[in-house]
């Protein structure tokens, strides 16, 4: 047994708020308490000083998609570019080196003063005949060069020749886009993604995967990787018995049946599933009402299967009429399985569920769901001008993403960052949930920490993790922050927090303005993920 002791910090845990140590023994927290009491914690092998630092449980990201984030990050990346013109122009500058295909990722035309997205002309003036994916910022389109353009099939739902493709034509293109990437390429993005998260103070990743062989290939592969940023898998496949549903995580090695199981697709792409017509369906390529991928039955048949498996089930919903068609089938799942229990004990999770009602939320309590959400949607698309009314009007898009409603209710919030659709930034998410463009819809500071830490464990369904107790496997993260303070929506509750004899832990600063904790080392069950040379000198394993 070796032990390693962090002194002289801040920690963040629920039972002793003014502690400064904390030691890891094999993995795991073995004692918390102040410096006047280390000689409780018993033989300490070697110490770390930590001269203030602040130690908090590590982040755990709800959803990701680890190739295509860790692609934006090697490849091209389009999410900064501030017009069209400067997109092609980057899009030109990155041709110039290499050869092969191009994978970029991240325009978003509703931001552009051209306010449309590159035309396949002008991609091909670009670059050549070299294949070109540009997958936009939601990935539920893309645009490409004509040397993969034409080599798509005219016929299929949503291709246009000069223009964004979406659904079938765009799966499509995406199939073509990922047969040409080697295994050396995959295994790179990944690893530059997973060691992104590590320097942000993540210590697991729920990757959501699609079902198809190249997809189920590239998981494998994932899977696979030695890294101390724990991935956890969820395959989004449906399924329609228990016996198929076993089978399927036994030969692909995933850990659930969910995450991108698309009911419909999203909003900028103007292909999530509404009830009434998009505000700008004029331009939506005759998609007026955006597209649903699986039926009301589809959905009910799959909850059943996996409940009757005790496999984990879930949906990606964002429109008003595929979060419902979720909602309806918890519904008729319960009046199968003879109740909300089985349905409970598999825990449900709906991803994104941006447009969700109080009647939809209420269905999610009873059936103990967990909504997986990313609160920089609303930062990126929020607020008087953003996407959702762009899409939507200003009444529909007002009530987008109600976080505190949903947590009113009982159900579990559990954070994530989609990447590469938003950057795998916890306290950005965090600041975002605490700051909501939309008055009444925020959560308090505590409550967004608990669902990018707790929360997400969770959905993952461990009760046990995601907060530092004595006992609990030493995941965490070391941050160089300010004043530690703790904000509420009220004088009286701001008073209590506050308070010493409250014992409630304290937090960084999160408001609009105030700078971002900075992560000075990440420990993933007592194995150090990353550091910045803090931890050099420790017996904890790499």
């Amino acid at each position: 047994m070796t032990t390693t002791l962090l002194r002289g910090g801040r920690i963040h845990n629920p039972v002793e708020p003014h502690a400064t140590c904390l030691a890891i023994t094999d993995g795991v927290v073995s004692w918390i308490g102040p410096d006047t009491g280390i000689e409780q914690a018993g033989h300490i092998d070697d110490t770390v000083d930590l001269d203030g630092l602040f130690v908090a449980p590590a982040f755990v990201d709800a959803h990701v998609h680890c190739t295509d984030a860790g692609l934006a990050m090697v490849g091209l990346d389009l999410r900064s570019a501030p017009s069209l013109a400067v997109a092609l122009d980057l899009l030109r500058a990155h041709a110039s080196t290499g050869s092969g295909l191009i994978w970029g990722h991240g325009w978003d035309e509703a931001d552009w003063p051209e306010r449309r997205p590159p035309t396949r002309r002008e991609i091909d003036a670009a670059v050549g005949s070299r294949p070109t994916y540009l997958t936009r910022i939601d990935v539920h389109s893309a645009v490409v060069s004509s040397a993969m353009g034409d080599r798509l099939e005219r016929g299929r739902a949503g291709y246009t020749a000069d223009g964004p493709l979406t659904q079938d034509s765009h799966h499509e293109a995406r199939r073509l886009a990922r047969a040409m990437l080697s295994d050396a390429d995959r295994s790179t993005a990944q690893r530059a993604f997973l060691d992104h998260a590590a320097s942000r103070g993540i210590v697991e990743v729920h990757e959501c995967a699609f079902g198809d062989p190249q997809a189920v290939a590239d998981l494998a592969g994932l899977l696979a990787l030695d890294t101390p940023v724990a991935v956890r898998a969820y395959l989004g496949q449906s399924v329609t018995d228990p016996v198929e549903a076993a089978e399927l995580l036994a030969r692909t090695g995933a850990h659930a049946l969910g995450g991108d199981l698309s009911v419909d697709g999203a909003l900028g792409s103007r292909t999530a599933s509404l009830l009434a017509p998009y505000a700008d369906s004029a331009h939506g390529a005759g998609h007026d009402r955006g597209v649903r991928y699986l039926t009301d039955g589809q959905i009910a048949d799959h909850l059943v299967a996996c409940a009757r498996a005790g496999i984990q089930p879930g949906f990606h919903a964002i429109g008003d009429d595929a979060v419902a068609a979720v909602a309806g089938g918890l519904r008729r799942a319960a009046e199968i399985l003879g109740g909300t229990l089985p349905l409970a004990a598999v825990v449900p999770r709906i991803e994104h569920a941006e447009m969700i009602s109080a009647a939809d939320i209420e269905i999610l309590s009873r059936c103990g769901a967990v909504a997986s959400v990313q609160p920089l949607f609303d930062a990126l698309w929020g607020g008087d001008n953003g996407v959702y009314v762009q899409r939507l009007g200003a009444e529909r898009a007002r009530p987008m993403n109600p976080f505190a409603a949903i947590a009113a209710a009982g159900v579990t919030l559990a954070f994530g960052s989609d990447a590469p659709v938003t950057a795998a930034e916890p306290w950005a998410a965090v600041r975002a949930a605490v700051n909501h463009r939309t008055a009444g819809s925020s959560v308090t500071p505590r409550a967004a920490f608990t669902a990018h830490t707790r929360g997400a464990h969770r959905a993952a369904r461990r009760m046990d993790r995601g907060v530092l107790t004595i006992g609990a496997t030493a995941d965490l993260a070391i941050w160089r922050t300010g004043e530690l303070v703790r904000p509420e929506a009220t004088e009286m509750a701001r008073r209590w927090s506050t308070d010493p004899r409250s014992r409630v832990p304290l937090l960084p600063d999160l408001g609009p303005d105030a700078p971002a904790p900075d992560c000075v080392s990440t420990v993933s069950a007592g194995r150090i993920a990353y550091d910045t040379g803090l931890l050099v000198n420790s017996s904890l394993p790499r």
